[in-house]
């Protein structure tokens, strides 16, 4: 099954499938480590829902919700 990135629980992970960004943030992404195959877990959300911190390879990333939903993953 795949979903955006931004619809993970906390706590559950997935594999990155697509990068549906395009652009600088697809840039900003894909220099973060977010690649296909790459396993993120959502560790946490901010107080009031935005970023999102995910854990994707060893490293807490803070990601809007805007760009979390901009990448597709297979749970």
């Amino acid at each position: 099954m795949a979903i955006t990135m931004n619809r993970l629980t906390p706590g559950s992970r997935g594999r990155v499938i697509e990068l549906e960004a395009c652009g600088s943030i697809r840039r900003r992404l894909l220099d973060l480590g977010v690649t296909p195959g790459t396993i993120v877990q959502r560790l946490m959300d901010s107080p009031i829902g935005d970023p999102i911190c995910f854990l994707i390879r060893g490293a807490q990333i803070a990601l809007r919700c805007d760009d979390a939903a901009r990448i597709r993953v297979a749970v």
